[in-house]
């Protein structure tokens, strides 16, 4: 028993100690517990900028789709059938292309019609977008050409509030290969949003008209979508962008509802998936093998 005095001495000093070895127990647990919540705050700072990046692309591209179907919509309007010259032409808006609220105007000129879609101070579409200002379509005179060549500009042009300069050209086909009608458009637009930040999109892209073109029902109509395009977001950021499964487009759905496209920056590659068919206004990122489901749209009816 000759070391009990030890062993009070050594619990002794051990409970002298203890407050200390505490204190460095919790230091060093709030160290990794820190660094735990510093690599999860990163990990979500970085989800969300993916998250961001990708809304901002999708809801360029979308605006620019947009602006295609309109423009489709006005040709195929004024161009392609007896009917809406007709005096059925104002009560049958299922068979009409463009809302009743689009004031049209048509001119000849030396070489080429000039027609004005005039949205005035403001309406709202058949696909439920609020567009106002004017569009200028510049047209070959010989409307019943198997190609006809159009330019079109923009006039204080507005739509879902976003203002859009630039100018887009289309050849439109009465029959592609396939026998389907079809439109090559080449686009340099800016997109200038409401806080004055502004996104240009520059590209090629096919529009073919797949389904639907043998009925003049404007609700059935379906589009089959390729191309290749360069974006220039808000912050300077550039990317491409190319078609990897075509895009499906009706005129039934505010949205493009399938389809895949592989977006390339300075970092790396992703893809933007538009789903299976269902009409809403998800996508899908895919990056780093991981996927984040997006809106379309960040806000109602922009």
């Amino acid at each position: 028993m000759k070391n009990i005095p030890y062993v009070k001495k050594f619990k002794k000093n051990l409970l002298l100690k203890f407050p200390a070895l505490l204190v460095c127990f919790l230091l060093v647990t709030t160290l990794f517990s820190s660094c735990d919540g510093d690599n999860a705050t990163l990990g979500e700072e970085f989800n969300s900028s993916i998250i961001i990046d990708a809304q901002e692309i999708a809801e360029i591209d979308d605006t620019s789709e947009n602006i295609n179907e309109i423009i489709e919509n006005a040709y195929l309007e004024i161009a392609t059938s007896d009917f809406f010259k007709s005096s059925e032409y104002k009560n049958q808006q299922d068979k009409r292309f463009l809302s009743d609220c689009v004031v049209i105007s048509k001119t000849l000129l030396d070489d080429y019609i000039e027609i004005i879609l005039d949205y005035g101070e403001g309406c709202t579409t058949k696909k439920q977008h609020y567009a106002k200002g004017k569009i200028i379509i510049h047209v070959d005179p010989s409307l019943e050409q198997a190609n006809v060549s159009m330019t079109y500009t923009f006039d204080d042009f507005y739509i879902n509030d976003k203002k859009i300069e630039g100018s887009v050209e289309k050849v439109r086909s009465r029959t592609n290969d396939d026998g389907n009608p079809q439109s090559q458009i080449n686009r340099n637009i800016k997109i200038i949003w409401e806080d004055g930040t502004y996104s240009t999109i520059e590209g090629q892209r096919t529009r073919e008209w797949v389904d639907g073109n043998d009925n003049e029902i404007w609700g059935d109509n379906e589009y089959r979508i390729t191309g290749n395009w360069i974006i220039t977001k808000r912050d300077g950021t550039v990317s491409t962008s190319k078609i990897i499964e075509a895009l499906t487009r009706t005129l039934a759905c505010r949205f493009i509802i399938s389809g895949i496209v592989e977006i390339n920056t300075a970092e790396q590659i992703s893809q933007l998936d538009y789903g299976n068919g269902e009409c809403d206004d998800l996508a899908t990122i895919t990056k780093n093998g991981n996927n984040y489901e997006i809106h379309i749209r960040r806000t109602k009816g922009k």
